[in-house]
């Protein structure tokens, strides 16, 4: 049995990341490169090129954009670009990426973990690392690459307006040890700093509290539209009708009020940072 026949017994992948490896493994071959070269011309070693090619590994943008100019593809592969990047997320999740992407406005109201636009790299790997059911290792790494990917909204050019309202605990609670948390509390400090991102910290001492359901997202688009992710077990989903959404954004500016102000709420966490 020839190497690449042995590389494709591989357990492959499902849906769209499936359906691309299988159209970049027909152009490669058409194109008479094998997985060492295409690797080589792109950057990645020939174990990659086979998890992409039976769906087992999701490629970034650049990697397809680079694959289909190697292989003459004249934009087929370009055109999963889209649905590879929702594909990167779990299912529950992928229309909200996809709106947030996109948004002029985010507003996160955070109280189970820090807000993935936040999170530093080792703070991600931590959080899933400690879901469970267990996550096998190249699930993980998917998520947290995805989870990172999703910050490049922070210095769009289009600067949306971002604020976070965290919940206090979230910063005396050292998910991943002490040099983790001190990392996470540096990344706080570091985008508190960006004009377009304001983070409040909701003091646990606070006796009144307008959102105590749990935490969502408000996303406004550049078409007007105001939309609420909703974060429950297993039942997470997006909100479009005004009703809730409504809702949502009273709750929201009175938790503002009710918080620290972003001046002081960096204070906060500049003192614990001394102190971790």
């Amino acid at each position: 049995m020839s190497e690449e026949a042995q590389e494709d017994q591989e357990a492959p992948g499902s849906g769209i990341p499936l359906v691309f490896g299988r159209v970049l493994k027909r152009l490669r071959v058409q194109a008479g490169v094998d997985r060492a070269e295409l690797g080589r011309r792109t950057g990645y070693s020939a174990a990659t090129i086979t998890s992409y090619e039976v769906g087992r590994r999701i490629p970034n943008a650049k990697f397809i954009r680079q694959a289909d100019e190697v292989l003459g593809a004249g934009g087929m592969l370009v055109d999963f670009i889209e649905d590879m990047e929702k594909a990167q997320y779990p299912a529950f999740f992928r229309d909200a990426a996809a709106l947030e992407k996109k948004a002029v406005g985010l507003h996160v109201f955070a109280t189970k973990a820090m807000p993935g636009l936040l999170q530093t790299e080792d703070y991600a790997l931590a959080v899933f690392r400690m879901w469970r059911p267990l996550l096998d290792e190249e699930t993980v790494q998917k998520r947290v690459a995805a989870r990172l990917a999703r910050q490049d909204v922070l210095a769009q050019a289009l600067f949306p307006t971002i604020s976070f309202v965290i919940e206090e605990h979230l910063l005396h609670r050292p998910l991943g040890g002490q040099a983790v948390m001190r990392g996470q509390l540096e990344q706080i400090l570091l985008h508190g700093q960006r004009r377009n991102v304001e983070i409040q910290v909701m003091p646990t001492a606070r006796q009144v509290h307008a959102c105590l359901d749990g935490p969502f997202t408000l996303i406004e688009t550049k078409e007007g539209r105001r939309i609420a992710y909703v974060e429950g077990h297993k039942h997470s989903r997006l909100h479009t009708d005004r009703e809730t959404v409504r809702e949502l954004e009273e709750q929201y500016g009175i938790l503002r009020a009710q918080a620290l102000t972003p001046h002081s709420s960096l204070a906060l966490v500049e003192k614990l940072l001394g102190e971790t």
